[in-house]
């Protein structure tokens, strides 16, 4: 097994040389994440959205089940996705299991609590300091999460980056359904867990450095389209809101 130093040198020429497998690698894992964060925010931001302004009975209970779910290790996810795709499960005809499908299913499942759950906690500030004036203007609550949401699309940003790090980062689901099959299944996360294992620590680390670049890259966009909206004196938000809502 090589050491820490020579494993740098030997991971930093994969990456230079443009090793094919870690390629292939990273651009299955950045497939699948992407997609699952796509399907996922799809629903989360619009769930979160209205959960943050409606009121019901049992809402309380609601939160609470959804806030649950951030905690649900990845583990159980991909044990529960396993038995409903596996060949006597209820979805077992799709024939998805150890696929990219299974893959994607098990992240949009572990992402959606937390798209809604952050998304409603960014409304519902928004609501508390708006919704009256909305409310005044005609809007009723689908039309109040819309427009506040928009409102606050800079800080929903920040979601979308903590549902991709959520996706890209996962390990237990994927190997589970995925079955981390060479050349089909195998994710960044996936392959660092097996390749230290086998101690082909140069390939791992290098997986490793490419997820941690793909996370700074994601946050250092963000950071600079909030200091660009800062420096187009984009502050007051409500405004156009309240005149759509007015409209």
């Amino acid at each position: 097994m090589p050491g820490f130093f020579d494993s740098v040198v030997a991971a930093w020429g994969l990456l230079v040389q443009g090793d094919p497998m870690l390629g292939a690698i990273v651009a299955r894992s950045l497939a699948v994440s992407g997609l699952a964060c796509l399907l996922a925010c799809s629903a989360g931001l619009a769930l979160g959205a209205w959960l943050g302004v409606a009121r019901f009975p049992g809402r309380g209970a609601v939160l609470t089940l959804v806030n649950t779910f951030l905690a649900v290790p990845s583990v159980v996810v991909g044990l529960v996705v396993y038995l409903l795709l596996s060949r006597s499960g209820p979805l077992g005809f799709l024939g998805w299991l150890f696929s990219f499908k299974a893959m994607v299913l098990a992240q949009a499942i572990l992402v959606l609590p937390v798209a809604a759950a952050l998304t409603r906690q960014v409304v519902e500030d928004a609501e508390r300091a708006h919704g009256e004036q909305l409310a005044s203007l005609g809007a009723g609550t689908w039309l109040r999460s819309l427009l506040l949401a928009w409102d606050e699309r800079y800080a929903l940003l920040t979601v979308l980056i903590a549902c991709f790090g959520r996706a890209i980062s996962e390990v237990g689901a994927v190997m589970i359904v995925g079955g981390n099959i060479d050349g089909f299944t195998r994710v960044m996360t996936t392959a660092i867990a097996l390749e230290t294992s086998k101690g082909d620590l140069p390939l791992a680390l290098a997986l490793g450095l490419v997820l941690l670049v793909v996370v700074l890259l994601l946050n250092a966009l963000v950071s600079a389209l909030r200091r660009w909206r800062f420096a187009r004196g984009d502050s007051a938000p409500l405004r156009p809101a309240a005149q759509v809502a007015h409209d």
